[in-house]
């Protein structure tokens, strides 16, 4: 995987001009490696890989079993992907990596929190399109979406096919809607994601890094607040506006200080 450790958010910007189409997914810290949360959970609670399967698929048994207590249309636990999406957006740990389309909105959830460097990966997703795994050159994008009713079960549920898939589940949510969210599947949950690529050809044209030092954040943030790129716009609802509040009490307005400080006078 290449790194670039950028100098400022300008730069940030006129490297997006030669991305066209690929995914992006914002970390917090840059010393942390693209696992899933699943994988974070399984390395540190439970360190017997051959129970892997039948702890996740239990997980995922008992969450269908009841979240349809809490929808009005429990229709989308009919589909492995939903099923997934809605445990993830909801704090479950899954094999699910939130990616998103728009850079900016990876680099708002790389920064928005951050105390040092942060990271925003981009993927080549227009190349990883139609490539298939050196180890099962069979297996393409289409034959192992896990939309598709068995997939999920035969190609990611078992931990033995290092295969990567992206996109989108067949319905939305707002949140995913509002983040222009898409999902990046890996098959293997015990290695990082540069990892399970580099069972493919041209695996270091796949992923690229960008280290986002914690100096660039003041700038960054003020330009991404201006393009609206808030925690009330990514999460439309009232948990969204009200995580929005925080940065309300780092940016403030030159005028109002001068007001402010005049009334105290």
């Amino acid at each position: 995987m290449r790194t670039v450790r950028l100098g400022d958010w300008k730069e940030f910007e006129d490297r997006l001009g030669t991305l066209p189409g690929w995914a992006f997914r914002g970390e917090v810290s840059a010393h942390w490696p693209l696992l899933t949360s699943l994988g974070r959970k399984m390395h540190t609670y439970c360190p017997d890989r051959k129970l892997w399967p039948l702890r996740e698929s239990r997980a995922l048994r008992i969450f269908r079993r009841k979240a349809h207590n809490h929808l009005q249309d429990s229709s989308a636990l009919d589909d492995d992907l939903r099923s997934l999406a809605l445990m993830q957006h909801h704090g479950a740990p899954t094999r699910l990596l939130d990616f998103t389309k728009s850079p900016h909105v990876a680099a708002f959830f790389a920064l928005e929190s951050a105390t040092g460097d942060a990271a925003v990966y981009a993927l080549n997703t227009p190349a990883l399109w139609g490539l298939a795994p050196d180890t099962h050159p069979q297996l393409d994008r289409d034959a192992i979406d896990p939309r598709v009713a068995g997939n999920f079960e035969r190609y990611f549920l078992r931990n033995d096919h290092p295969v990567v898939w992206f996109g989108e589940p067949s319905q939305m949510d707002l949140r995913l809607v509002a983040q222009s969210g898409l999902f990046v599947v890996p098959g293997v949950i015990d290695r990082p994601l540069d990892e399970v690529l580099g069972h493919y050809r041209h695996a270091d044209e796949l992923l690229l890094k960008f280290v986002l030092p914690f100096e660039v954040r003041a700038q960054a943030m003020e330009a991404l607040y201006r393009m609206n790129v808030t925690y009330a716009s990514l999460f439309p609802d009232l948990e969204g506006l009200a995580r929005a509040s925080a940065y309300e009490l780092e940016v403030i307005w030159e005028r109002l200080v001068q007001d402010y400080l005049a009334a105290e006078k």
